[in-house]
């Protein structure tokens, strides 16, 4: 798939005849134009083509009408169809002899994360089929939503929308099923929304991990951006859904957290690391950072830096990458004992108690 930047005088009908110049052309480079995206409002038009490789795709493009794409990405189609509900133009398009297509590839997505209690021997079963009837509901109220199940598992979930409206309607209906069959309301949703080609190598990941990485945001069960409330209130009047079960992270909360974890990503594994060092990376004093990481994630920074390594530690041991002292090393702790006291602590279980109930 490819991205291309259009200056603002750029139609929907100009983008079309772009695409049938390409169409006439593809064989002569082995390529096969399958369909096309485009976004009025945002200016971008996206291609999905089959091709040998991006260079014959640039040339394509080139030789056809000169429209260079600005970034390629190598993509699966059926990850393409789950995200935008498509791999070949609509059929209503087909009959006109352009084949307009008014559709921009602009999503919102929405991440549901569900916390790690169901994963106690205890409670292991009961837990996993609670989980797989989440599923099932969960996926109901996408459906009735407009909106495309991308992934789903037991403890995580994936949706796609094309009206923001829908996909928050869709949010505050799944927090209700949550609220009446998950037992330990330990789960939160949030939704972000994007295009699918950025400077990422994959489709929707700037998205994604944004939402993802809200999931963390403390304040209330829904989080949603401050575009995805825009968004929604240009879909509604400019009205919104307000409540005390959805928090809006501003502009200045969603930079904080992107910088604050784009740097988190590539030390948290360093035992060495200091929380100084978070301050000289992201260029903030300690006493802004500590106001910055308590208003928006409820954490100090020490804390929540051993928050997050002993989350990464529950998913290694989960996935058996290593014993309890390797993992404990790995996730950035110098003592296996402090290790085990910590996960203790906050799982409720000891390493070694998980550890056996997932073989």
């Amino acid at each position: 798939m490819d991205r291309h930047d259009v200056s603002e005088h750029v139609t929907a009908e100009m983008v079309a005849q772009l695409h049938q110049q390409d169409l006439k052309i593809q064989h002569e480079y082995d390529c096969r134009g399958l369909t096309y995206w485009f976004d009025d409002q945002r200016k971008t038009a996206f291609c999905l083509i089959e091709a040998p490789d991006a260079s014959r795709i640039k040339e394509m493009h080139d030789d056809a009408h000169g429209e260079v794409p600005h970034r390629i990405i190598e993509v699966d189609a059926n990850i393409v169809e789950s995200f935008l509900g498509r791999i070949e133009d609509p059929v209503k398009a087909r009959d006109t002899e352009l084949n307009i297509i008014n559709d921009p590839a602009f999503r919102t997505l929405m991440v549901i994360k569900i916390g790690f209690l169901r994963f106690t021997p205890q409670n292991t079963k009961k837990q996993i089929e609670n989980g797989l009837f989440l599923e099932q509901e969960i996926a109901q109220c996408v459906q009735l939503g407009e909106g495309r199940v991308v992934t789903s598992k037991p403890d995580f979930v994936l949706a796609s929308f094309t009206a923001v409206a829908k996909a928050v309607t869709c949010a505050l209906k799944v927090l209700e099923k949550l609220v009446d069959h998950q037992d330990s309301n330990d789960f939160v949703i949030s939704l972000s929304s994007g295009i699918p080609v950025t400077e990422s190598k994959e489709l929707f990941a700037d998205t994604i991990t944004l939402a993802n990485r809200m999931c963390y945001v403390n304040g209330a069960k829904i989080i949603i951006t401050n575009e995805v409330k825009e968004l929604y209130k240009s879909e509604n009047r400019n009205s919104f859904a307000n409540g005390s079960n959805i928090r809006v992270l501003s502009n200045d909360e969603e930079i904080f957290l992107t910088r604050f974890f784009n740097y988190l990503e590539k030390v948290w594994d360093n035992s060495d690391i200091r929380i100084s060092d978070f301050c000289n990376n992201l260029g903030v004093s300690k006493s802004q950072l500590y106001r910055n990481m308590t208003d928006v994630l409820n954490f100090s920074p020490n804390n929540f830096l051993q928050h997050y390594r002993l989350l990464k530690a529950h998913e290694m041991l989960l996935r058996k990458k290593g014993t309890i002292s390797e993992v404990s090393f790995q996730a950035g702790f110098s003592s296996p004992s402090y290790f085990s006291k910590c996960f203790t602590r906050q799982f409720g279980i000891a390493p070694s108690e998980l550890v056996n109930s997932n073989n």
